[in-house]
């Protein structure tokens, strides 16, 4: 009897495979990457990059870079604004990203002073969109004011609009809203905090 229950518990047993291995992830997601690709169902592609002001996020549309993330706005979410505001066909695809990431590194490494990447500005428009515009003309190494920039814009009186407009900034960086600082000299605020825009600015300076 005991040998008969034996033998039909036995029988019933599942033999569960080993956990995939990190490489065997590795290639489970390149196929499915390279499968969501050519099916045309990866809207957004995203990856990360270390760098002297802490992990960036990089996110890209095939019309180009849509955003860039400090690591404190926090992953999901920025994912999640991208889902909602943009596609929600969202994977990590760091391929995609290989030429913006080497640009900021070459950026960081004070070898370059301005980016060359197609920009989507899904996420800005009206009159953000026209300040993010103007900023790329403050050039490397130097500062403008709030007041200055609005003036450039014709709305002198926009101040704190344009301040809103460099702190929504979705593209900070890339588009150089760190440069914009108060008139007394203070640097104001940033989407990746005081102390980065602090150290972006003495990185230019040194440069």
């Amino acid at each position: 009897m005991t040998s008969q229950h034996e033998s039909a518990v036995t029988a019933g047993l599942v033999t569960l495979a080993p956990p995939p291995t990190p490489q065997e992830l590795a290639v489970l997601h390149a196929r499915l990457l390279e499968g969501a690709e050519l099916a045309g169902l990866v809207d957004v592609a995203y990856r990360t990059l270390d760098t002297p002001v802490g992990v960036l996020l990089l996110a890209a549309t095939p019309a180009g870079l849509v955003r860039v993330a400090y690591e404190r706005e926090g992953t999901d979410a920025v994912l999640g604004e991208l889902a909602t505001r943009v596609s929600p066909r969202i994977l990590e695809a760091p391929g995609r990203l290989d030429i913006t990431a080497r640009q900021l590194e070459e950026y960081f490494a004070r070898r370059r002073r301005h980016f060359e990447v197609p920009l989507d500005m899904t996420l800005s428009s009206g009159f953000r969109r026209m300040v993010l515009g103007y900023l790329p003309n403050i050039a490397y190494g130097h500062t403008a004011s709030y007041g200055a920039v609005a003036a450039a814009v014709d709305n002198p009186k926009a101040v704190r609009a344009v301040g809103t407009a460099c702190a929504t900034n979705p593209l900070p960086l890339v588009i150089p809203c760190h440069r914009v600082i108060r008139s007394d000299g203070v640097t104001g605020a940033y989407r990746g905090g005081a102390e980065a825009k602090r150290q972006l600015l003495r990185l230019e300076a040194a440069g």
